[in-house]
């Protein structure tokens, strides 16, 4: 049964478990893990830019540090106001601020606009929680997430092109709905994975394989269409079912998958982006003031960037 959101009740805001730069930290910490996390397939990680060209491990960090300071706004706006119309208001305002801070240091590249939309919201959502369970805070995010953005500007999406064509509800739906994909897949293979004796990288691959078999990744949707789907959708299960990340034969079913998604320019964005805010839930369920640092062995940086 779902946790009930005394939170939203209240006529007053309340004070969160985390200050708002910390949560801000957490949620930059958690977009650069999944930035380095390597190997990822068709995504930028240590190795290189992926399926993309206009993007880079170095540029995904800065990305992430610019729009850390919005998080953080985001966070004190719902530490000093209520949940309402007037808070959904202010947090979009500033994620489109954030959005031009994106594009300001990425020179026009859309390295973090679906994060911005997730992490942003539970952001917000973990500023007005009392307590730090995922779910709790998970469901806080899409009910502020239902509520209108009276601002938004009338501009097509790519979001919006692949939800009329496939007729998926991407990430605002994933919003919606409280976040599905990391509340009930990332976390519990994340968990299973570690308490499986798997190391911190491995670990969070499983997390990421887990979800992209699942998710209608509207940015593979958009980059191949149905066809592209169902190659990462079976590529991930090929992996999982060959022994997951760590295994001989499972690393080599991930080169394979990594490969096929090179050849076809399929990035699944969608999936890293979730991803990241499975991170982000993963430490402030655990207590923590930051994403714990992967040490696993072996792990190294390879792009030649501290």
């Amino acid at each position: 049964m779902a946790k009930t959101l005394p939170v939203i009740r209240q006529a007053a805001p309340v004070r969160s478990v985390f200050a708002a730069g910390q949560l801000a930290e957490v949620a930059r910490q958690a977009l650069v893990a999944e930035a380095e996390l390597t190997p990822k397939p068709g995504l930028v990680d240590r190795r290189g830019s992926g399926a993309h060209t206009d993007l880079s491990l170095d540029l995904m960090r800065r990305s992430a540090s610019a729009i850390a300071p919005y998080f953080a706004a985001m966070a004190a706006a719902a530490q000093s106001m209520s949940f309402s119309h007037a808070l959904r208001t202010e947090v979009a305002a500033i994620g489109r601020a954030a959005e031009s801070a994106m594009h300001q240091v990425t020179e026009g590249s859309n390295s973090h606009k679906g994060a911005i939309w997730i992490l942003g919201l539970l952001v917000t959502a973990a500023g007005q929680c009392i307590d730090a369970n995922p779910e709790t805070i998970a469901q806080y995010a899409g009910l502020l997430a239902r509520l209108p953005d009276r601002a938004q500007p009338q501009l097509v999406s790519h979001g919006d092109l692949v939800r009329a064509r496939h007729g998926v509800t991407g990430a605002r739906g994933e919003a919606f709905s409280g976040f599905p994909h990391v509340v009930q897949v990332g976390l519990p293979a994340l968990r299973a994975a570690r308490n499986g004796g798997c190391t911190e990288t491995n670990s969070r691959l499983s997390a990421l394989l887990n979800i992209m078999l699942l998710l209608e990744d509207t940015c593979v949707l958009y980059r191949g269409g149905a066809e592209a789907l169902a190659v990462v959708q079976n590529g991930a299960s090929g992996v999982l079912s060959a022994g997951g990340p760590g295994s001989v034969a499972g690393d080599q079913a991930m080169l394979r998958f990594d490969r096929e998604l090179l050849i076809r320019n399929v990035s699944p964005g969608g999936s890293a982006d979730l991803l990241a805010a499975t991170l982000f839930l993963d430490a402030l369920e655990r207590g923590q003031y930051a994403v714990e640092e992967d040490s696993s062995p072996g792990k190294e940086d390879t792009d030649g960037e501290n």
